[in-house]
């Protein structure tokens, strides 16, 4: 009988790394429902996350000249367009529905890399990650009253996934310590102009929102990469999905919301099918 490859240490990591970053984004929607554009809460979370986390990276100075790759800025530009646009998409969704609505993601990310990468598509996962999309669809809800919100949140979902198809694309070439600080200092480079943005009066409260905002985020993507050095993607994958009940939990404690009951529905498809397809891709269907 084999041994399944889930500890409870390795659940556990990954639930709290997911639920590290939807707690960071709680705290950006607080900040922006507060006046704080969401352009000044991203750069806060790149620019304060690359200062702490630096010691953490193990850089060397021959780092610093790989910075000189324009793959990595591509890679960094497509990680700000998807914080920004979730951003923006949580100022007026709840934060389940636009999670669901990121979820997108895995799908861009799969036929993307299949187009780029010649990675392999199989039927069975083609048909799982369309199921999966079909529950994105209940949650948007295109043509039927699709907001402006849930619109950015689907944009946030194709820069993610073609986010981690650059990531992908990268992977072999850089260390993945020094690829988070990379994506890091770059996005607070390319958000350096929102970050004279009038903003208002900065309390202790707000400075520690900003500070949970960036951490949160950051020290949730951190995990994961120190997760994924040890365990195949294929098991650490699955537990993804775990990012929908904790974007449902902090949503309906911190904000009082709770999906109705067609986005539910979509919610369950989502978490089902593509929990499903990557189990079957870890067997090779």
């Amino acid at each position: 009988m084999t041994a399944s490859p889930y500890s409870a240490r390795l659940v556990g990591a990954v639930v709290l790394a997911m639920t590290l970053i939807v707690g960071g984004d709680a705290a950006a929607t607080v900040l922006t429902g507060a006046g704080f554009p969401q352009t000044f809460v991203a750069w806060t979370r790149f620019a304060l996350a690359a200062a702490l986390l630096a010691p953490l990276c193990g850089l060397v100075r021959t780092d610093f000249a790989q910075f000189r790759d324009w793959r990595l800025y591509l890679r960094a530009g497509l990680i700000v367009g998807g914080i920004v646009s979730i951003l923006t998409a949580l100022k007026t969704e709840p934060m389940a529905n636009v999670f669901a609505g990121f979820f997108v993601g895995p799908v861009v990310s799969y036929f993307l890399s299949a187009a780029l990468l010649g990675e392999r598509i199989t039927p069975v996962r083609t048909f799982l990650l369309l199921i999966s999309f079909a529950g994105v669809l209940l949650v948007v809800r295109p043509g039927f009253g699709m907001t402006t919100g849930m619109g950015f949140a689907i944009l946030a979902g194709c820069f993610h996934g073609s986010y981690l198809v650059a990531t992908r694309w990268l992977a072999g070439q850089f260390r993945p310590r020094f690829l988070l600080f990379s994506q890091l200092t770059i996005g607070a480079v390319l958000l350096s102009p929102f970050a004279l943005s009038p903003i208002p009066d900065l309390t202790l409260p707000l400075f520690g929102l900003i500070t949970i905002s960036a951490l949160g985020s950051a020290g949730g993507n951190l995990l994961l990469v120190l997760v994924n050095r040890t365990t195949p993607a294929g098991v650490v994958a699955p537990l993804i999905y775990s990012q929908l009940l904790a974007a449902m939990v902090i949503g309906w404690a911190v904000f009082g919301q709770w999906p109705d009951g067609i986005s539910l529905i979509g919610l369950v498809i989502i978490m089902v099918a593509g929990g499903s397809s990557v189990w079957f891709a870890g067997r090779g269907r």
